[in-house]
């Protein structure tokens, strides 16, 4: 089985022993894609949605791109979905948790954030400027998914 078929057969397992719907406009359930304390965390974007994989029960686990907003500045850089972050400005994302990553990618509006990925096209590093958060348009279907504001 390739890397692609496990990551996706992970993430169907992943589905069906959650099974509960999680909606971020219900207030009485937080948002999925909560980051522990967003408000503490900068308001520079690059424009992408995270996810965790791996390709056997038991392997390391790894930080996938499972959305790649396609107005934002890592569309731009050439960031695909499926791609795997390897490094965050130089340092290892292995061994990082989730959390961790996040907050090495988001940053100061206007800064970069150097990204050492893995994808199709072997191991590249893109540079991508962060941009503010309410700046990307959320179209119909909203950012990561969720409704429009």
């Amino acid at each position: 089985m390739n890397r692609k078929t496990a990551y996706l057969a992970g993430w169907m397992m992943v589905g069906l022993l959650c099974g509960a719907e999680v909606r971020a406009d219900s207030p009485s359930m937080p948002s999925p894609y909560a980051h522990g304390d967003d408000a503490a965390l900068p308001n520079g974007v690059i424009g992408v949605s995270l996810q965790v994989g791996a390709e056997r029960i038991g392997d390391p686990a790894v930080l996938y791109v499972g959305m790649v907003h396609p107005e934002g500045p890592a569309h731009q850089a050439g960031l695909s979905h499926g791609d795997e972050i390897v490094t965050v400005d130089g340092v290892p994302a292995a061994g990082k948790s989730y959390e961790q990553v996040v907050k090495m990618i988001r940053g100061t509006v206007g800064t970069p954030v150097k990204l050492g990925v893995k994808g199709e096209g072997g191991l590249r590093e893109l540079s991508i400027t962060r941009v503010a958060g309410d700046k990307l348009p959320k179209g119909p279907a909203g950012a990561h998914g969720n409704p429009a504001r």
